[in-house]
């Protein structure tokens, strides 16, 4: 019986029309496109100098795909070294070029470097490639540091 059941299962799928079981993933041609999800940006925090307002932090921002972006806009929080919340900000990497390395600065006011405990990339906040804003932003991020101070999502 159960032999006879896939067999006629069988049969009966090969009989329908070829495009029976992709009309859900066919796209409509007339239908403007939209950026893609994105994966894959690596943030590292590279280095930390002492700046007169306070410190001033380096970051390498590889984009390896093919997307150029013209904002990318993280929330940071900055623990002491104690483990307490010191400030929250944010700031924008882009624009990033498709596979492309680069580095931004940036200056963390009335904050001591050897007071930075650890940084936290809260969220992604903007992201936006051709003018649209682009899906799984925060999901494919990747962080690395080469300091003391421990940099993660």
């Amino acid at each position: 019986m159960i032999r006879t059941l896939k067999r006629s299962w069988l049969a009966y799928a090969l009989a329908l029309p070829i495009g029976t079981f992709a009309t859900q993933a066919v796209a409509d041609p007339a239908a403007p496109a939209t950026p893609e999800a994105h994966t894959g940006t690596q943030v590292e925090l590279n280095k930390l100098e002492h700046a007169e307002k306070g410190c001033r932090a380096y970051m390498v921002v590889n984009n390896p795909g093919e997307t150029t972006f013209q904002s990318f806009k993280i929330d940071l929080v900055l623990f002491q070294t104690d483990g307490v919340i010191g400030k929250r900000f944010s700031i924008d990497l882009g624009p990033l070029k498709p596979k492309k390395k680069s580095v931004k600065l940036f200056e963390i006011d009335g904050v001591q470097c050897d007071k930075i405990g650890s940084l936290l990339i809260n969220d992604v906040m903007e992201c936006k490639a051709d003018g649209a804003p682009v899906s799984g932003c925060l999901d494919g991020l990747k962080t690395s540091t080469l300091t003391n101070v421990q940099l993660s999502k």
